[in-house]
């Protein structure tokens, strides 16, 4: 395992550089040690992860992230890409969101819903990619798409009230959080006909029902998820 998996920190994350020369299977096997003897290091951290130095399919990412959440107890936020912009987004929002400590680890999907498609989960979730009109994604706990929502998400739906929804873009079809729903309201325009410009939303409870708000520090100071 001679320098074939490399770690390094960087600001709210970890990067995995990867050996391109060695079989896959080796590779993976290689990994499943390394984060095992630095797991009394990390211990529970909440972390973006950066795979790097070998090209991977989707399904390798996936694979890959499989063999470091049950090799540690990092709790893996997600898979940084290479759409710069999201992922400046992403390392803002988590700056000042986290999963409640009491909860197990999120789990994290890459790629779009769309075309009448759906995850369910009893887990907190994240999506790095767009959840379309017509789709929906259902979790026991919390909800995090870094991309837009235009189709449906149901946060808490085992019945908690404490939980939420972030959209980088959100404009639900419909949202639910426990048994509260949105009120959905028709997107407004400006004089010129355009659409206001989207910043990051958060959907949570208070007081019996469902608010939508713009993500800020002074916002997320405010009230205990």
């Amino acid at each position: 395992m001679k320098n074939s998996v490399i770690l390094k920190s960087f600001s709210s994350g970890i990067s995995v550089i990867m050996d391109d020369t060695i079989p896959y299977e080796e590779l993976l096997a290689d990994i499943a040690v390394k984060f095992q003897e630095a797991d009394r290091f990390f211990k529970d951290a909440a972390v973006a992860i950066s795979l790097e130095g070998r090209n991977l399919t989707e399904q390798q990412e996936r694979e890959v992230l499989d063999i470091i959440t049950q090799n540690s107890r990092l709790k893996v936020l997600c898979l940084m890409g290479r759409d710069q912009d999201k992922n400046i987004k992403f390392l803002g929002i988590q700056n000042n969101l986290s999963f409640q400590k009491d909860e197990n680890c999120g789990q994290f999907y890459r790629g779009s819903l769309s075309g009448g498609q759906s995850i369910e989960t009893e887990n907190s979730i994240i999506i790095l990619g767009d959840v379309c009109e017509g789709s929906y994604v259902w979790s026991a706990k919390d909800i995090v798409i870094l991309g837009s929502l235009t189709g449906e998400a149901h946060a808490g739906a085992g019945g908690g009230l404490n939980h939420f929804v972030v959209a980088l873009e959100m404009n639900p079809s419909a949202l639910k959080i426990g048994s509260l729903s949105y009120n959905i309201q028709p997107q407004k325009t400006s004089l010129w006909g355009r659409k206001p410009k989207s910043t990051p939303k958060i959907a949570y409870t208070y007081n019996g029902e469902v608010l939508m708000e713009s993500i800020t520090k002074e916002l997320l100071d405010g009230f205990t998820l």
